[in-house]
């Protein structure tokens, strides 16, 4: 990472007033912030989210569109879930965790320096709780 985009990270940090509790780094150099903190930054920009279900099959796959808008600026991304990415018994609840993740993480500039949320890989939200258990 560039010390500009540091500096990026560090406007947006202060900007949403996010906490040393609401990002985190993988041991493979990802930055991720969690789910609170992805919460905080959406009630903050008031961005409104709706989904559309592309696919569905109960406790085994499922993909979810979002659509997210910040005033005028609109887009859309997907997020998904199956038994290759996602080792719980809810698909279509962790589709729809990913998919706002990635609209928040992009609407505010978040994702293009690099930044994902913590339900974008299972491995991410494990990592979170290893690191919170050590600061207790």
């Amino acid at each position: 990472m560039t010390q500009s985009q540091r500096d990026r990270l560090a406007v947006l940090y202060k900007k949403y007033e996010l906490t040393k509790d609401d990002v985190f780094s993988s041991p493979q150099g990802w930055t991720i912030i969690t789910r609170a903190g992805i919460d905080s930054i959406q009630a903050q920009e008031d961005i409104l989210i709706s989904y559309d279900v592309v696919e569905y099959t109960p406790a085994v796959s499922a993909a979810v569109k979002a659509v997210g808008t910040i005033g005028e600026r609109k887009i859309e991304t997907y997020g998904e879930a199956n038994s290759k990415n996602c080792r719980a018994s809810y698909p279509l609840a962790m589709a729809e965790k990913r998919a706002m993740s990635r609209i928040v993480l992009k609407l505010t500039g978040f994702y293009a320096l690099g930044v994902f949320g913590e339900d974008e890989s299972e491995d991410f939200a494990a990592e979170i709780k290893k690191q919170k258990s050590i600061k207790l």
